[in-house]
């Protein structure tokens, strides 16, 4: 008498056990969401494609363990192989606001006071999430004291059109446009509401930013008309809010918050830049402008703390010679906080955006 022959699984096997998965950050299982695709069985060999909604996932490598987990313990699988991509999703059209074609999501970077570092953490953020693999742009939308080129080490760029549109500086893998690049050096710019709007309607239209998943846009400090600007002129994926420990930096950083809000604008998260000083070699940390500050008013306004970033002085010397601490010291503690930073801001964006979505 022959034996019974054993049967491996089927798709809908592999599919049973991964609808187990859950997204943390969405609470919904990934079947569900349709990050299963090109299921594969022979034999004893399992192969299946997870796509994420963000290649800066900040929950990657659990979610794929737990896919090779939960398909490796189903009856008759050996082996287990996986692929993992991204593709992130389009942002939820907005009524009356018209998208930028090619960029998906833009998020606005944003303090309410001068001098907290901004533009520091909106440069190393654009790099971040470039290094993570996500298609990445800048845009350097203070008009009148514009720095992002020179943290980018583009200062020297002089823009090209191609038919009719303008094409950006790229370096560190990520494009940038500035109003630098277009008034000689050192000319002070003093703008008036309209031609402020003017201009940073034409950075986001008549730029050839071709297809990016990020337009992180440095907005001026403070809440006045470029903030208007960008919140009329197109449909902002959320807000990330720059503060510093100091009392007066968090009173502008709730102005900030209230800005948003007001805008209808996703608040991404708060930033608590300068939180401490330690010094190389030491674990003696400084709280030299306090510390906590940040955090205690994320957890307040209940919105996301995004963390803390240290004073550093590569980040200054980076910043100064065009590359940014991010790209020339990939293991520094500023470094490794920002790439949890852009995780942290990816994951609330496919958030939002999912929520938004579901809600249609």
């Amino acid at each position: 008498m022959f034996g019974m022959k054993k049967s491996g699984p089927t798709e809908s096997d592999v599919k049973k056990a991964l609808s187990t998965v859950m997204d943390p950050d969405l609470n919904i299982d990934i079947v569900t969401l349709n990050f299963i695709s090109d299921i594969k069985i022979t034999g004893s060999k399992v192969f299946f494609k997870l796509t994420l909604t963000t290649p800066a996932c900040p929950v990657k490598e659990k979610l794929e363990q737990e896919c090779k987990d939960v398909v490796g313990q189903l009856p008759g699988v050996e082996t287990v192989e996986m692929e993992t991509t991204a593709q992130v999703a389009n942002q939820k059209k907005n009524a009356g606001k018209e998208p930028i074609p090619g960029i998906r999501h833009l998020i606005a970077v944003t303090s309410g006071k001068g001098g907290v570092g901004k533009s520091t953490v909106s440069v190393n953020l654009a790099v971040a999430l470039a290094k993570l693999g996500a298609r990445v742009g800048i845009l350097d939308a203070d008009i009148t004291g514009p720095n992002v080129p020179i943290m980018m080490g583009v200062a020297d760029y002089e823009p090209q059109a191609k038919d009719s549109r303008i094409i950006p500086a790229e370096n560190h893998g990520v494009k940038c446009i500035s109003m630098a690049f277009f008034v000689p050096k050192d000319t002070p710019l003093i703008w008036r509401g309209p031609m402020l709007d003017k201009g940073i309607k034409q950075f986001l239209r008549d730029v050839e930013w071709g297809e990016l998943d990020y337009l992180i846009v440095d907005m001026p400090p403070g809440t006045g008309d470029a903030q208007l600007t960008m919140a009329n002129s197109t449909s902002l994926s959320g807000g990330v809010i720059v503060t510093t420990p100091q009392d007066v930096a968090l009173l502008d950083g709730m102005r900030g918050l209230t800005m948003f809000q007001k805008m209808e604008v996703p608040i991404l998260g708060f930033v608590e830049n300068m939180s401490y000083f330690q010094p190389a070699g030491s674990s003696e940390q400084y709280e030299i402008f306090g510390r906590g500050g940040g955090r205690k008013l994320a957890e307040e306004s209940e919105v996301p703390f995004l963390g803390e970033l240290p004073l550093d002085p590569a980040v200054r010397m980076g910043g100064d010679n065009g590359v940014p601490i991010v790209a020339a010291d990939p293991n520094s503690p500023v470094t490794l906080a920002f790439m949890e930073i852009a995780k942290k801001v990816a994951a609330q964006v496919s958030i939002h955006n999912h929520a938004a979505l579901a809600a249609v």
